[in-house]
């Protein structure tokens, strides 16, 4: 983040930092971006998707405004009347809205999002190169996209077994089978996650999500006990779309029959991550982060 400024007179200085703008969307990770922000002396200039991301932000926020439509123009003034000149972006976006019948009517874009959907020339509409795309448009603007976790980065979990249970010899099995096929999905750009049981692929996160996937196998193997693997793209921009679990990752694994969890160390994001592990603990799921499995 910015290096401290100060501001006021000579008698009355005060340290501060430039501001920095927040594009949030769902999950606990914006609202736990904007809180570390604050301890910081760090002013948000946050722009929230409606619908998406949570009220509390308006709160934490040195100034908030909701996203009810798709534009950019809107993003950019705000963020501009803000000063700022860094930029993060965090939480989950909901991608499946994008293809609803009547899509444009509902999202109302303004000129800036249609140039950008439709005439900068995209080959793919792939998390990364939307996202890419958007950072591009920011630049332009003279606004720089950061990592968040540049100013939390004790949320990246740390290598070993989080749970007091540790995987079993067939979930380590599987971990070890789902872990590379993970990483694939991951590099193809079509999600993070998969779900294995007895060596087989469940299912395979896309468009849908994580908490989606993990239900959808659920309804495949109706016995339980297949493990979920959650792993970084291999060359993972910081900047977005880094992985995230939490309690309602947990709460989903256990509607589902999921027994275990492998996350990658270093390169995942724990949202409260006492909580989540405890949560783990009382359903009996373990969580394991590796930083690769054995073979």
């Amino acid at each position: 983040m910015t290096d401290p400024v100060t501001l006021g007179s000579s008698k009355d200085r005060v340290p501060t930092r430039a501001p920095v703008g927040l594009l949030a969307c769902g999950g606990r990770f914006p609202v736990v971006f904007a809180e570390k922000a604050r301890e910081h002396g760090v002013p948000v200039i946050c722009v929230a998707a409606a619908g998406m991301a949570d009220p509390a932000l308006r709160t934490l926020c040195t100034e908030f405004t909701w996203l009810r439509r798709m534009s950019l123009g809107t993003v950019i003034r705000a963020f501009r009347r803000g000063g700022v000149r860094e930029w993060t972006m965090a939480g989950k976006f909901e991608k499946r809205v994008m293809f609803r019948p009547w899509r444009w009517v509902h999202f109302v874009p303004d000129w800036r999002m249609i140039r950008f959907w439709f005439f900068r020339g995209r080959k793919t509409n792939t998390d990364d190169s939307i996202l890419l795309g958007f950072i591009d448009e920011f630049r332009a603007e003279g606004m720089e996209c950061v990592s968040a976790l540049d100013l939390c980065p004790e949320l990246l979990v740390s290598e070993g077994v989080l749970t007091r249970r540790r995987p079993s010899k067939s979930e380590e099995r599987d971990i070890a089978f789902g872990w590379h096929l993970a990483r694939e999905m991951g590099r193809l750009d079509v999600g993070q996650s998969v779900m294995v049981h007895e060596r087989a692929v469940l299912a395979v996160e896309a468009i849908e999500g994580t908490d989606l996937a993990i239900l959808r196998a659920g309804e495949l193997c109706r016995k339980g006990g297949f493990v979920v693997v959650k792993v970084a793209k291999p060359e993972q921009d910081r900047r977005f779309d880094v992985p995230t679990v939490g309690t309602q990752t947990i709460e989903t694994m256990r509607r589902a029959g999921a027994t275990a969890l492998a996350i990658e160390a270093g390169r995942t994001i724990v949202i409260d991550q006492a909580a989540t592990v405890a949560l783990a603990e009382k359903y009996g799921i373990a969580i394991t982060s590796l930083v690769s499995p054995a073979a």
